[in-house]
């Protein structure tokens, strides 16, 4: 069992390269949205990825960056960005080491079988702290409600 970060624990850091070439670390942001998820281009992660996207400029406006990871390649990231026009920052954790840093990997029940994976996962940090964790992410009204509790 992964262990479950809380609000008020440290937020691992992390060094990973982003869909634009540069490489991004926790303390790189002052302020950011931090979510994983499972694959590029299926649709919970299509729509998760759009949510965030369509809310960019609310988020800016608050200087709250958003940034979604998962285990895809770099060039998976960039057909996903350009396919949906997408408007966050999308990063590579390949072999799954930031996931599992911040309890975004491990056992999930999919279809009613038990499987190793990416746990939809969504956090608030603010200078290097976790201000709200989320576990689980259902994708429907997600992307509002952390924009609505990250302000």
């Amino acid at each position: 069992m992964s262990v479950k970060l809380k609000s008020g624990d440290v937020a691992p850091d992390f060094i990973l390269m982003g869909d634009d070439g540069k490489e991004y670390s926790l303390k790189s942001f002052k302020k950011l949205v931090l979510y994983f998820y499972p694959k590029d281009n299926t649709p919970g992660c299509t729509k998760e990825a759009v949510g965030f996207s369509e809310l960019i400029d609310k988020f800016s406006s608050e200087n709250i960056a958003v940034i979604g990871i998962s285990p895809d390649s770099i060039a998976t990231h960039k057909k996903f960005r350009e396919k949906h026009n997408l408007k966050i920052i999308l990063l590579s954790d390949p072999d799954k080491k930031v996931a599992e840093a911040y309890g975004a990997y491990g056992e999930k029940t999919m279809y009613g079988k038990k499987t190793m994976g990416i746990i939809r996962s969504t956090f608030i940090i603010e200078e290097g702290v976790i201000i709200d964790a989320f576990y689980n992410v259902k994708v429907d009204g997600h992307c509002e409600m952390v924009y609505n509790r990250s302000r």
